[in-house]
């Protein structure tokens, strides 16, 4: 296993970091296989470990807690704040208010004085940006906290955040944590170059696109939409809707440039992040043993520019054939009375 420093933290992590989404309730339910699998990710070299309050309602972080009884000192430990948890009001977002709760109940359930990374999950254009900086440097000073970051946020929140940081004299956001794929290149566009620019660590998720590089869904084979991610955004998985066949393909040729190389299409699908400038560490999220196994039998690929070359044929820089579930979108695309003017003044004469 090889390792890289974390932005400017000076903090070394693991290229692979262990997601831990898929413990719990919404995957792998057995704790006790849970730490299994944390165990093995340790022995095997990895010492970054992620997760989420949300996942599982918690049940994640309480997983993760059992599993590094013993071994804490060793692991850096990531988790993050943000969607609601629970009924009632202010309970979600990047507010004072939330945080200071949020991450007493992650200490406890992760049972644990410190979180090495705490990140804030999605934007929240409700509160200032400053709200949120100066809560997580205070968590900071109290020891609670080693290191903030955040998490698939747009490339303009990554420079405003920077800005305010420096001009109200803030601890900074240190990492960003983005979806890349070789489906789901639209960072290498913007925030990619940016959080370099701006020193930020990148640990980067759902490498396997939501599973369409894991070899499960190949061109000219019936997909089961009832059952996994199918089930959950069959529009994503359906041969029939409109521009999903071009994400078949895809994957049709970048199998087969994984049997030249003699690797699986998932082994080819998780180093490829790595091969980015800015990339510091790529997140897999395994629900069984068997899955961990095969992940890190490809800890060990090299792509070389030939490969690279090959890759950027297929999907070109920059382009997302894929759309990772959970992506946040700006309101000046959701919200559509920000996108129209009134019906009255859209004419270029009366």
């Amino acid at each position: 296993m090889r390792y890289r420093v974390l932005g400017k933290t000076g903090i070394e992590v693991s290229t692979h970091c262990l997601g831990t989404m898929m413990f719990g309730a919404i995957g792998n339910p057995d704790h006790e296989d849970g730490a299994r699998i944390i165990h093995a990710a340790l022995d095997a070299g990895i010492n970054f470990v992620d997760t989420a309050d949300m996942y599982s309602a918690g049940e994640s972080e309480e997983i993760v807690g059992k599993a590094l009884k013993g071994r804490r000192d060793d692991v850096v430990l990531a988790t993050k704040v943000h969607f609601p948890l629970g009924e009632g009001r202010n309970r979600s977002g990047n507010s004072r208010r939330w945080i200071v709760k949020a991450v007493e109940d992650s200490l406890r359930r992760l049972d644990t004085d410190w979180i090495d990374l705490y990140q804030v999950h999605r934007p929240d254009h409700t509160t200032d940006i400053e709200e949120t900086l100066s809560v997580l440097g205070d968590l900071v000073r109290a020891g609670k906290v080693r290191a903030f970051g955040c998490s698939t946020f747009p490339a303009e929140d990554l420079v405003e955040a920077h800005h305010v940081a420096e001009r109200r004299g803030l601890m900074r956001l240190r990492t960003e944590q983005p979806p890349y794929s070789i489906l789901a290149r639209g960072v290498e566009r913007a925030v990619l170059p940016t959080a370099q620019r701006l020193g930020m660590g990148v640990l980067t998720w759902s490498p396997l696109a939501s599973g369409f590089l894991s070899g499960a869904y190949r061109e000219g084979r019936p997909v089961d939409l009832a059952t996994g991610r199918a089930k959950l955004t069959p529009h994503r998985f359906d041969p029939a809707v409109p521009g999903n066949p071009a994400k078949f393909a895809a994957v049709e040729q970048l199998a087969s440039l994984a049997e030249e190389l003699g690797r699986t299409l998932p082994e080819l699908a998780v180093a490829f992040p790595l091969a980015h400038p800015a990339v510091t560490s790529v997140i897999t999220g395994p629900r069984t043993m068997d899955q961990l196994t095969s992940l890190l039998k490809g800890a060990d690929l090299l792509l070389d520019d030939a490969v690279l070359d090959r890759i950027d044929e297929i999907v070109a820089p920059g382009t997302d054939l894929y759309r990772a579930d959970g992506v946040w979108q700006p309101p000046s695309l959701t919200d559509r009375a920000r996108r129209r003017r009134p019906a009255g003044e859209r004419a270029a004469a009366d």
